[in-house]
């Protein structure tokens, strides 16, 4: 099925697992809310994930803010183009010099889903695997 932005809205249960390339792991653990966005179009919402971050047995709070269009395009907080989501699941790409971001969405557990990200290049090296079940619309 389509997912449209409005599939979107509302508050989700977020959880992460990021796998670095030298074996160590981290784990976040938290919310994402998707709603109207403070500035900007209209139909745009915010997205918005705090939580825990769990990093070599340390806890750190983090929030990480992304506005997405009614077209699934996703926007850094500042202002900078980040990717396309697929409507229908599948994969995006995000080139950020010298590294390479590829992502795969997968709907195919809705209301539940889950993006994978692959990151390589000479600075980053990891697998982020982000589990989202919803909590409320």
């Amino acid at each position: 099925m389509t997912r449209v932005l409005e599939d979107f809205r509302g508050l989700w249960r977020l959880e992460r697992m990021i796998s670095h390339g030298d074996g160590t792991t981290a784990r976040f653990e938290g919310r994402a809310a998707w709603a109207a966005a403070a500035e900007g179009a209209p139909t745009d919402l915010d997205c918005v994930e705090t939580g825990t971050l769990i990093l070599n047995g340390q806890s750190f709070e983090a929030e990480r803010r992304f506005r997405w269009d009614d077209t699934l395009r996703v926007w850094f907080d500042d202002g900078r183009f980040f990717h396309q989501v697929p409507p229908e699941g599948g994969t995006a790409a995000h080139w950020c010099d010298p590294d390479q971001y590829d992502a795969a969405y997968d709907f195919s557990g809705w209301p539940g889903w889950c993006c994978t990200w692959r990151v390589r290049g000479p600075r980053k090296d990891y697998r982020m695997v982000s589990r989202y079940e919803r909590i409320s619309a």
